[in-house]
């Protein structure tokens, strides 16, 4: 959930929200004259805390700005061991983190933080950062996510379209498919998480649906919301169906007893041949629960993150996997 950290009425109502991540804004949604008094309205809403079960980071300014160190200052020195990521934007080059990267390093040894203790999720915004996405992706140990920013992305390719997320007419196919899966696989390639950016267009549930769906099932891990509305469309995208739980947890169970009980690498299960690489399949599903009384946890292979409760099951509002959670 991004929150204009210039906004005390939104900082307060994001607490509440059914989020994974709430980030506190510096960036683009806080005007030039307006960014000093978000930086200490920022730095007050972390030390009055509030934030229990949820990741919290903060986008500063990015690094061409005057405005970038004396975030990364004033959230750190600020509010000690509140910040969980700092969100770096629009970041075009390796250098940009690896700058983050030691200026937090020093600021954690003045604040008595253990080494490592922030982390950083890159914003790749233009072309440039997705043609080096590949080294921004191993610029530090600090990543914990690549983010993509579709508004400032389509502007740098000149992409014709004035919905920030959106389609651009006149184009037969989908336009955000290339960098999302660049990005997607520059992430995975380094254990990182994968998170797209926004849909702008608030009041367009279906239009939000459909991007949140295409990111879901094309292996990311999150998207960011811009509004308390987005908030259940984007939970209920990111949780795979029950049906494709109970599927992933038979052939977890399938795999299991062919390997151990009939000695055999693979096993055929409802007409389909399964093996090793439908066993990872598997686990990718059944990672995206969190642990609840239905359905029954599946068999636990190793590297297995704690089960989800599924769509359709008792119903409760799930939320996609937080960046370095």
């Amino acid at each position: 959930m991004s929150v204009p950290a210039s906004s005390e009425r939104f900082l307060a109502k994001a607490r509440g929200l059914p989020v994974d991540e709430v980030m506190l804004d510096l960036e683009d949604s806080v005007a030039p004259g307006a960014k000093p008094a978000a930086r200490e309205l920022a730095v007050a809403a972390l030390r009055d805390g509030g934030w229990d079960g949820k990741l919290v980071a903060v986008r500063v300014n990015d690094v061409t700005t005057p405005w970038a160190y004396q975030d990364v200052i004033a959230v750190t020195e600020g509010a000690p061991g509140t910040v969980d990521t700092l969100i770096l934007p629009k970041v075009s080059d390796p250098g940009a983190v690896v700058w983050l990267d030691v200026l937090l390093g020093q600021l954690e040894r003045s604040a008595g933080l253990a080494p490592g203790r922030i982390g950083i999720e890159a914003q790749i915004e233009d072309a440039a950062g997705l043609a080096a996405v590949e080294a921004i992706a191993a610029a530090s140990p600090r990543l914990v996510a690549l983010v993509f920013g579709p508004a400032d992305f389509m502007a740098s390719i000149g992409m014709r379209s004035l919905t920030v997320g959106g389609q651009p007419a006149g184009y037969s196919f989908d336009a955000h498919h290339y960098p999302l899966m660049r990005l997607l696989v520059a992430a995975k390639a380094r254990g990182l998480q994968a998170i797209d950016g926004p849909y702008a267009k608030i009041g367009d549930a279906d239009g939000l649906r459909a991007a949140a769906a295409s990111a879901a099932a094309l292996g990311y891990d999150g998207k960011w919301v811009l509004h308390p509305a987005q908030v259940d469309i984007v939970n209920d995208e990111f949780t795979p169906p029950s049906d494709d739980y109970a599927r992933a947890a038979r052939i977890l169970e399938a795999y299991e007893r062919a390997t151990t009980e009939d000695r055999r690498g693979a096993v055929m299960l409802d007409g389909e041949m399964i093996d090793e690489a439908s066993r990872k399949l598997a686990l990718a599903i059944v990672a995206r629960y969190r642990r609840g009384d239905d359905p029954p946890a599946p068999p636990d292979h190793g590297g297995l993150r704690t089960p989800r409760t599924p769509r359709g099951g008792d119903g409760a509002k799930t939320t996609p996997p937080p960046p370095g959670g």
